[in-house]
């Protein structure tokens, strides 16, 4: 279907240097939620610990990704470490859940 998103759930808190639309650079800490696929972008969704609301963050204006948990600090190949991130989170979750037996 052209024009769909696509929703990936994700874990983490991150701390992310971002890139606003008028290139201004703000830190923020994003709990997150989901990664959202979509036609032409990627966004990080979760939310942005010091307002205590929801934002989708455009993954292309991410500069700087931080996971205090693990010490993890990205700088570039951003969206590839989300998405294998979401990936190791999918697989691993399917590992916790026994499938039903039909």
């Amino acid at each position: 279907m052209q024009g769909a998103w696509r929703t990936l759930p994700l874990e983490g808190r991150f701390e992310v240097v971002y890139e606003d639309a008028r290139g201004a650079w703000t830190t923020r800490t994003l709990d997150a939620r989901e990664l959202k696929l979509g036609p032409g972008r990627t966004l990080l969704g979760g939310t942005d610990r010091a307002h205590g609301l929801y934002r989708g963050l455009r993954a292309d204006r991410i500069r700087r990704l931080i996971e205090p948990a693990s010490g993890t600090r990205i700088e570039t190949g951003i969206l590839d470490w989300l998405l294998a991130r979401a990936e190791a989170q999918r697989k691993a979750r399917s590992v916790r859940v026994p499938r039903r037996a039909a």
